[in-house]
């Protein structure tokens, strides 16, 4: 049995004093107040959180690990160590990869590369085409998070702008129905205008122009009213805008809600007046916007208006984003650093979020909205994926830190929060009842995740 003790535990809305044990790969109580003697000389191993914070680790729904095909960027061994360094302990991946993962045969073999390398538990969402119903339609819900559909513009094959085809997705879908949703003809049309004015040497600052608020809104605004037409489960990837919210309902269980949403950190963080110092470094699509639009974002995630906080953990290398603006990729390394910046945002400095806030939306939230098996809560019987974080552990994200509590561990060796102050530090993360990450020791390279299940609670 291992004692997790001293700690300040924060699950299902309460944040009190107390203890848990783990027993094998699964919780075994979870207790308020001290920890009695006789539990403590029983123990096989205890961990002293020393009143730091022990939550569910994060369950981050979108992520891009690069594997196959582009793992000079990342791959599934790198980018999950990163994410247990971060106190994420469960990933659902994208499909856009070389080859796209588009069949199940192909999805099945990246399954089998996680079993191998994972540090995480994980699942791979099936990609959407114009033409790969009949793939769609073998899914297996309770082995597969989700399917993947690109409602702009995307990697290869993968843009579904034929509006049969849609249509036979959200009737015929076994499992949710994940969307990023940028409209395409609106965002070429603003390029071309952007072109017209700067000609090649576009500034990184006209990204939110391009790739517009409008855009966004008309793209999600169709995405909905297809799902109320055909009755699919529909998740909208990665909100940025303060109009987007308007389409979601309010005020309704998320175990009731058939239409729900998600928001990414970057999102929560940046605004458009940041570009002038990060440029292509905070280049996302859908893009960082107005301040205002990050403000309605933060109180929908108060409010619980935004269902799921998340990544889109998308990285690429130094030498591209240091490209001129049309050459430089979108995307960014997040999932090291999402947690810890998002209980900075908690802290009394900023007083955007609570700690239970950021606890909902970012480990119990995932797991009702995807009715994961038995995970995201520290629930006796559950999973033993925790994150033990210090909540006063000042550091600032650095490329060049050499200690292993503050080292990056993304592949591509960046992260668009360099030079930012945070005020959470992840001490401790628990994958199935094993320590996998310390911040004095690092990762532990001999554990592996498991597969994620769904269907159940």
């Amino acid at each position: 049995m291992i004692l997790i003790d001293n700690a300040l535990i924060c699950n299902e809305g309460q944040l009190f004093r107390g203890w848990i044990t783990v027993e094998g790969e699964r919780i075994g109580t979870v207790n308020e107040g001290e920890c009695p003697s006789e539990i403590r000389a029983t123990a096989s191993e205890i961990t002293d959180a020393g009143n730091a914070l022990v939550m569910p680790g994060a369950i981050d729904d979108q992520v891009h690990f690069r594997e196959p095909g582009l793992t000079d960027k990342a791959e599934i061994l790198t980018e999950s160590r990163a994410a247990a360094a971060g106190g994420v302990t469960s990933y659902m991946e994208m499909p856009n990869t070389r080859p796209p993962a588009i069949t199940i045969d192909l999805l099945e073999e990246k399954y089998a590369r996680a079993a191998e390398v994972s540090a995480v538990n994980y699942s791979f969402y099936l990609g959407a085409t114009n033409d790969n119903i009949a793939e769609i339609e073998r899914i297996d819900p309770e082995k597969i998070c989700g399917v993947k559909v690109f409602m702009g513009s995307s990697t290869g094959n993968m843009l579904v702008d034929n509006e049969e085809t849609l249509a036979a997705i959200f009737k015929n879908t076994p499992t949710l129905v994940a969307t990023h949703c940028e409209d395409e003809a609106t965002v070429r049309a603003n390029l071309a205008s952007a072109r017209r004015a700067f000609g090649d040497d576009i500034p990184a600052a006209m990204h939110p122009v391009i790739r517009s608020a409008e855009a966004c809104y008309r793209s999600t605004a169709h995405a909905v009213e297809l799902a109320h037409k055909y009755g699919g489960r529909l998740h909208v990837l990665h909100l940025s805008t303060a109009r987007e919210l308007t389409l979601f309902e309010k005020d309704k269980p998320l175990e009731e809600k058939r239409i729900t949403n998600e928001v990414c950190v970057h999102h929560l963080w940046f605004s458009e007046g940041d570009y002038a110092a990060r440029g292509n470094f905070i280049k996302w699509n859908p893009s960082v916007k107005s301040a205002a639009d990050r403000d309605a974002l933060r109180a929908a995630v108060r409010s619980g208006l935004v269902d799921v906080v998340a990544t889109d953990h998308a990285p690429h290398l130094v030498a591209e984003k240091q490209n001129p603006y049309l050459a430089a990729p979108s995307g960014g390394p997040l999932v090291q650093h999402s947690l810890p910046v998002m209980l900075t945002l908690a802290s009394p400095q900023y007083g955007v979020f609570t700690v239970p806030q950021v606890v909902e939306r970012m480990c119990h939230a995932p797991a009702r909205l995807f009715r994961i098996r038995e995970r995201g809560f520290l629930r006796p019987g559950y999973f033993a994926d925790i994150a033990i974080v210090d909540l006063d552990a000042a550091w600032t994200v650095s490329r060049d830190a050499d200690t292993p509590g503050e080292r990056i561990l993304y592949k591509c060796g960046w992260s668009p929060f360099e030079g930012i102050a945070l005020s959470a530090k992840v001490r401790h993360t628990f994958v199935n009842g094993r320590k996998v990450y310390s911040s004095e020791t690092g990762v532990d390279s001999s554990i592996r995740g498991r597969r994620l299940e769904f269907g159940l609670s």
